[in-house]
């Protein structure tokens, strides 16, 4: 009998099983696609020799993580690549405010007037970066505060709607720049903590950038694969599970899975009927014969570029797609150039580039002009460097990831007490009434992204259990 088997190779599962191999347990993953992966894939979407991701391209929270940083997954060809910005947010002016490694350059692309602002607001929290970065994606109680003091101060600022810490900022550069930081996990910018969201990113630049890794995001996943095998484990590809006796005997099953899908294989009935999933995504995948034409300089250099005129049309975008059944006309994009920094990733010369837009949940409709329109407000001439694209709905996204549920790349919202008690209010969210059962997907805390956290934290909940039996 295995001691754990985990269903899913995402980021997630595949951390949780690493982190109970570490440990001496036994332990299989069992993966419905014939790849590992999961959110972190690199495949040819477009044309032969143009590398894109399907879903997560840059990584400031894996880079940040943990739970990355404590495993050796730079033996096993994981390599991160900086750009020359971690992050752009052009203007229609033609002007451009940035997230650089320096908090003093990203303060002065904000204007003289909200530069002390910016500097005094994450510059007391930078210092103790790693600490509060552990204590705050570590939460609940899978571990104490290793610095009390500052989570707390931490709290004070960032509990609050994100809309509250903007009225600090005078001009709109700043206000639109730190709207766009929000919005990457698509809660509508009024909501509580989201003044978090948007200092965690911040923060994250500034400790150590957004990259990208070498190849792919699918390097990460097979890096943490191969250091599994190395461990002793065993992976399986093509593999559905419908129902845990499709399992091998094992001590514990843990789910790299969406809470209703967890709920229908294990049988857990309407355990987790008023978990609510968030707004879906419309993504397009682009081959390029050159790079992006932005107007403003700032861009063509970083690694990730926010697309949002300013931060009232970027908090339409995102009500629209929280409160609506249309999709946004002028949506907030996210945007990532990876082979500005990895020219590997295309044939000489050529380009893969990545956009997605925040649609209703399940939507069904085709957002490919409107993307591009707004693409091409701030990089005329786009639509005449494309040689191909890849374009995904709601329905599309969910049929490659079975985890994101109407299209939702959070695999789940994140907003009210959902953004913090997920997928129910518990203390133990990784447990399920079934002893044996636990889940670790980015429906648990501390939530989407790929830095398996939530496999981390969940695994921790899973060895202390095989430990009293």
């Amino acid at each position: 009998m295995l001691d754990a088997v985990v269903v899913g190779a995402g980021p997630n599962g595949l951390t949780a099983a690493v982190e109970l191999a570490r440990r001496g347990f036994s332990v299989a993953v069992f993966e419905a696609r014939d790849t590992v992966g999961g959110g972190a894939r690199t495949e040819e979407l477009t044309l032969p020799g143009f590398r894109h991701d399907p879903c997560s391209a840059a990584h400031p929270l894996g880079i940040n993580s943990p739970a990355f940083r404590g495993l050796p997954l730079e033996r096993y060809g994981l390599q991160w690549l900086h750009p020359e910005l971690p992050m752009a947010h052009p203007f229609p002016d033609g002007t451009a405010a940035v997230l650089s490694r320096s908090v003093g350059e990203t303060a002065a692309s904000f204007g003289a007037r909200d530069a002390g602002t910016y500097r005094r607001l994450v510059e007391r929290f930078l210092p103790r970066w790693d600490t509060l970065a552990r204590d705050f994606m570590s939460l609940p109680l899978t571990a104490l505060p290793r610095d009390p003091v500052t989570l707390a101060r931490f709290g004070l600022v960032g509990l609050p709607p994100s809309t509250w810490l903007m009225r600090r900022f005078r001009d709109e550069k700043a206000k639109t720049l730190f709207a766009g930081l929000v919005a990457h996990v698509m809660a509508p910018l009024g909501g509580f903590a989201t003044g978090a969201i948007g200092l965690v990113f911040a923060l994250a630049a500034h400790a150590r950038g957004w990259p990208v890794a070498r190849g792919g995001s699918q390097s990460i996943s097979d890096a943490l694969a191969a250091y599994l095998r190395d461990l002793g484990g065993t992976v399986h590809t093509d593999y559905e599970v419908k129902r845990l006796d499709d399992l091998p005997p094992a001590r514990a099953y843990v789910f790299d899975t969406s809470p209703t899908a967890l709920a229908r294989i294990a049988g857990l009935g309407h355990h987790y009927a008023n978990y609510r999933y968030g707004p879906g995504v419309f993504k397009i995948d682009y081959a390029l014969d050159g790079p992006v034409p932005w107007t403003a300089e700032e861009p063509r250099g970083a690694g990730t570029v926010q697309i949002g005129a300013d931060s009232a049309e970027i908090g339409a975008a995102l009500d629209a797609a929280s409160g609506t059944d249309r999709a946004p006309e002028r949506p907030f994009l996210i945007t990532v150039q990876p082979s500005v920094v990895d020219p590997g990733r295309a044939p000489a010369g050529r380009h893969v580039f990545w956009a997605y837009g925040h649609v209703p949940n399940g939507w069904t409709g085709d957002l490919t002009d409107a993307i591009e329109r707004q693409l091409e407000r701030f990089a005329p001439g786009f639509r005449d460097r494309v040689l191909a694209r890849a374009t995904a709905g709601p329905p599309e996204l969910a049929a490659r990831n079975a985890n994101y549920v109407g299209g939702d790349i959070s695999s789940g919202a994140v907003n009210g007490l959902q953004l913090l008690l997920r997928p129910k209010l518990s203390l133990f969210p990784y447990s399920t009434p079934h002893p044996a059962v636990f889940i670790c997907s980015s429906a648990t805390p501390p939530g989407p992204g790929v830095h398996g956290m939530s496999g981390h934290n969940a695994a921790k909940a899973v060895w202390r259990r095989l430990r009293q039996t």
